[in-house]
């Protein structure tokens, strides 16, 4: 039947958070493109959403009944190739082919091009809906498996969003979960600059979700709070999660010059021996 990563202890999943930020900016060099920024911001939401008894087979990634996550903000795909790497779906040579035309590590994540993927990523924005289809399928199968959609906040711009959150409610899926990456910057600048997006949670909560915000860097705080998600069925739930874009890279943090540029060299150099 395969086996499940199973509830890691805080100190393996840091250690696995370390691991994976080590893989980001390897094969963002690597590819000399890419997002570090925002996969730096993730992964400790991702890590720690696997490590707490997350329904999936390691060496059966398309087992029918397994938990499902949808990475909406899809241009952060380093940190979910590095997840995959980190529990044997995939292999360094993959993820070290990050970009390559024909790499199963593509730019934006494709669920027909790499095990472990659940939504093709392109604009911003569908994420939540396809979630919301997902977690409606899962009732109808009637399912134990959950939907976990992951939206970055300056994502959460997009009117779509919005109409899935109320949609959502409406259907009483309690098997929706949301984690918001709140790292305050997007594309082009900070997201007070672009467009303030204000209080999400508030937002969510006005659409009839449970939210919760938490310190997204705080790994006890990171379980405690999926825990606490997926104890609520009756209404979907929302994470807010204050993270640092860049996160433990000197340079990329709060630097909206890294959402969409590989290190050079030299960077190379100096966010490894700051993330050993």
């Amino acid at each position: 039947m395969g086996e499940t990563l199973g509830r890691l202890s805080i100190d393996e999943l840091e250690e696995m958070s370390k691991n994976c930020r080590l893989d980001i900016v390897r094969m963002t060099h690597a590819a000399r493109s890419g997002h570090p920024g925002g996969s730096l911001s993730a992964i400790d939401l991702i890590v720690g959403l696997y490590g707490s008894n997350f329904r999936f087979k390691t060496d059966d990634p398309s087992w029918a009944d397994r938990d499902r996550f949808i990475l909406s903000k899809g241009h952060a795909s380093p940190a979910m190739y590095s997840i995959l790497h980190q529990i044997g779906v995939i292999g360094k040579e993959d993820i070290m082919s990050f970009r390559e035309i024909g790499s199963v590590c593509q730019g934006h994540v494709d669920m027909k091009w790499t095990d472990g993927v659940d939504f093709s990523a392109g604009s911003l924005g569908m994420g939540l809906s396809f979630g919301l289809g997902s977690a409606l399928a899962a009732t109808m199968d009637s399912s134990e498996r959950e939907v976990w959609v992951m939206l970055g906040d300056g994502e959460t711009q997009e009117g779509e969003v919005w109409e899935a959150a109320m949609s959502a409610s409406f259907h009483q899926t309690g098997n929706l979960k949301a984690i918001i990456d709140r790292n305050g910057i997007q594309n082009d600048d900070f997201v007070n600059v672009q467009m303030e997006i204000g209080d999400i949670g508030s937002k969510f909560s006005a659409f009839g979700w449970a939210t919760k915000e938490i310190d997204g860097h705080d790994m006890n705080e990171v379980v405690k709070a999926i825990d606490w998600a997926k104890s609520v069925n009756d209404q979907p739930v929302a994470i807010i999660a204050n993270t640092v874009k860049g996160k433990g890279v000197s340079f990329m943090e709060n630097n909206p010059d890294f959402h969409g540029k590989a290190p050079s060299d030299d960077e190379l150099a100096i966010a490894l021996e700051e993330l050993m």
